[in-house]
């Protein structure tokens, strides 16, 4: 009897959760999601530095990591602002999952400059932390009372991003994630406005990217494309960019683990991080995503990594319920052959999947996982998706206490 009940009442909530997604994906169709002025190619970024002096930019706040700094990625961008006549100044603080505190620091170096524009350079933590600063300079509220959907209400800063992975997107989706430091919650501000004004993708700036950071970013992108092609709410601008960033990733990312040098596949690349990001700003992502999110939040894990793992279990989990949508994702990468069922070819690509994480080295189990915080991670993750995501099947708390256990090492 107890066990009916809770059934009928997890029916009552899902038909809740599903009215709710109808609702932003009317308001994703309404609403104007900006896109990013875009350069491409070698050399773009630099292309991009003479575009923010043209635009009148005279004192610039550089938001990137130390190690960037280090390994000199940026001397060439600093040259080429100060030959045309742009001084800048560098906060390099921001580390993995950035937090409230380092936006906070970065701000107060743009105040303290007389800053009046931002520039992220890096991968999707530099970037993130850059589109909070940018709001923050001109929303004078607490990082808390930015978070959530469109509650960003001034235009931020001029922003522009060059990123120097192809993973995370940020560089044109409207949102960025940001950590408290007293929770270690990941907390997410979603806006149009937080989209950067231009951007570049300049491929020579990823050439020395070691293979497992490689690896990792390049499945965050391709868990971004699968997860808004399975979306509730995708459409057909989504599904195609979807569609296309998939491809040049099950084309392109084996190639640049084993030669990072590879320019024109490390571009394709680039491009299929962008195609994605572009793909669930609207359409939205899942539960890869909001358990992801927690397993980084608890222990620490990269989140393209930990997406990576987390991405063929969902899908095993959801595949009676979209079948049709693996299947078309493999004839279009061209998995399977001639006459198999669309059974056939969605578990074709999952066992794709499957085994791009055996070629990379990237393990299906997480040795941080312990057995007595998975009630708590599935009730977050549970929380995070039922909110956010339009999930083509539900889970409940014990469904998704069950497929964590399975990520357990043995």
């Amino acid at each position: 009897m107890e066990q009916q009940s809770k059934s009928m009442v997890f029916r009552l909530q899902v038909a809740g959760y599903k009215r709710y997604m109808k609702l932003l994906k009317l308001a994703a169709r309404v609403i104007p999601m900006p896109k990013p002025t875009l350069f491409t190619g070698s050399g773009s970024s630099l292309e991009l530095c003479e575009a923010m002096a043209l635009m009148g930019t005279q004192r610039v706040l550089i938001v990137t990591d130390s190690v960037l700094i280090k390994l000199g990625l940026l001397e060439a961008i600093q040259a080429r602002l100060t030959d045309n006549h742009v001084e800048y100044v560098i906060y390099d603080g921001v580390l993995p999952d950035p937090s409230y505190t380092q936006v906070e620091s970065g701000l107060a170096l743009y105040r303290s400059h007389d800053c009046d524009a931002i520039l992220a350079v890096g991968g999707g933590s530099p970037i993130d932390a850059a589109k909070v600063i940018a709001a923050r300079v001109t929303n004078h509220r607490k990082i808390k009372k930015l978070t959530g959907l469109f509650r960003v209400w001034k235009a931020p800063a001029p922003l522009f991003a060059i990123p120097t992975t192809a993973g995370t997107g940020s560089e044109v989706t409207i949102a960025a994630v940001v950590s408290d430091p007293v929770t270690h919650k990941k907390t997410p501000l979603i806006d149009p406005k937080l989209v950067p004004m231009m951007a570049s993708l300049d491929a020579s700036l990823m050439t020395g990217l070691p293979p497992h950071v490689t690896s990792a970013t390049g499945m965050d992108a391709l868990t971004h494309a699968v997860e808004a092609y399975i979306s509730m709410n995708a459409s057909a601008d989504t599904d195609a960019y979807a569609i296309a960033a998939t491809r040049l990733i099950m084309q392109n990312l084996s190639k640049v683990v084993s030669d990072g040098t590879d320019i024109e596949a490390r571009h394709n690349m680039a491009m299929a991080s962008y195609y994605a990001g572009l793909a669930f700003t609207k359409a939205s992502l899942g539960y890869v995503h909001a358990i992801s999110h927690n397993l980084g939040a608890k222990y620490g894990i990269p989140h393209g990594l930990a997406n990576a793992i987390v991405l063929p279990y969902v899908l095993d989990y959801s595949k009676a319920e979209i079948v049709p949508r693996l299947a078309e994702l493999s004839r279009a990468c061209g998995f399977g052959a001639d006459g198999d069922t669309e059974e056939a070819l969605a578990q074709c690509f999952i066992e794709h999947i499957q085994g791009m994480l055996k070629e990379y080295g990237i393990a299906s189990q997480l040795d941080q996982l312990k057995l007595e915080d998975v009630p708590e991670l599935a009730g977050a993750a549970l929380k995070e998706a039922h909110f956010n995501y339009p999930v083509p099947k539900y889970m409940d708390q014990d469904q998704c206490e069950t497929l964590i256990r399975q990520m357990l090492v043995a």
